[in-house]
């Protein structure tokens, strides 16, 4: 199992809402790795609490279940997505 992301970008582009991403921002509360595809410049070695799976692996476990966690991320997506006005791709819309 793995986080269904849709690379929509409205997590990188409002880092400014997280203290544990202060060191990312750019300046404009926009991840400084976010490319012009919503992409991340340094996917493969980005920080552990940009990694859903990872993150879930090493702290959450013993917590709450994978469904639930992936349940917390794809609302906190929504409400980000709401508060941006980004566009939603249809993978998380019901």
């Amino acid at each position: 199992m793995k986080f269904d992301c849709d690379c929509c970008g409205a997590c990188c582009k409002n880092i400014r809402l997280s203290k544990l991403s202060k060191d990312l921002d750019r300046g404009d509360g926009v991840c400084k790795h976010l490319t012009a595809e919503n992409l991340c410049a340094i996917y493969s070695a980005r920080p552990l609490f940009c990694n859903v799976d990872a993150y879930y692996e090493k702290f959450l476990t013993d917590k709450m279940s994978r469904e639930d966690f992936y349940k917390m991320n794809h609302e906190a997506c929504r409400r980000l997505k709401n508060l941006t006005g980004e566009v939603n791709r249809g993978i998380f819309d019901s």
